[in-house]
């Protein structure tokens, strides 16, 4: 399954190892731009998934910005026909970069990818200021696509109405909501999932 967002900095990332690891999935970010701090496959690691379980980006740029624009300045022109989901035993969870409209080249956007790759999606979305709208126009452009969207999780404290909202106008499951963890770990990040999820929700 497919893995984006409504925003950047929103708890993607945890929520994208914590799934892999209680699925015990293979994780997947297709186009990596900004290698600092090892970039996210070196987080999801950290937080749980075997790295012998973890696959290769397809590219991997060193600029923290959009994949399009960090490929142009470093030179590099990204194929799409690159960007195919590798075949694995068992579960694979694949991560966007940013929101789902993030572009990956001027003319492919990570909706389009989705589209093209047909799995499910889920959306994940911060519960701050804001989210209503973001989560709203997300799910409109993935189902302009005809993206099949698994559900909606949210990362943050609780905002029971906003989450409420969003469920209910944009027709969407709620699967849970990921809470900030402090401090961030394997153990706390595992704990959490079991506490706020169903894993037949992802089935």
């Amino acid at each position: 399954m497919i893995v984006t967002g409504t925003d950047t900095d929103i708890g993607k990332t945890v929520f994208a190892a914590g799934l892999a690891a209680a699925l015990g999935a293979h994780y997947w970010k297709p186009v990596q731009a900004g290698t600092e701090g090892g970039g996210d496959a070196h987080r999801v690691a950290a937080l749980g998934v075997p790295e012998r379980r973890i696959l290769p980006e397809a590219y991997r740029l060193d600029t923290p910005c959009s994949p399009h624009r960090a490929a142009e300045l470093e030179g590099i022109e990204i194929a799409v026909e690159r960007l195919e989901v590798p075949r694995v035993e068992g579960p694979l969870v694949i991560e966007g970069a940013g929101g789902a409209l993030v572009p990956v080249t001027r003319q492919v956007l990570y909706a389009d990818l989705f589209a093209r790759w047909a799995y499910p999606v889920v959306v994940v979305a911060s519960t701050r200021l804001g989210t209503i709208n973001h989560s709203l126009m997300t799910l409109e452009a993935l189902r302009a696509r005809q993206v099949g969207v698994l559900g909606i999780a949210f990362v943050g404290e609780a905002n029971d109405d906003s989450e409420r909202t969003i469920c209910e106008i944009g027709g969407v499951r709620r699967l849970g909501r990921l809470p900030w963890l402090e401090p961030l770990s394997a153990e706390s990040l595992a704990q959490a999932f079991r506490d706020n999820f169903e894993l037949r929700d992802f089935a």
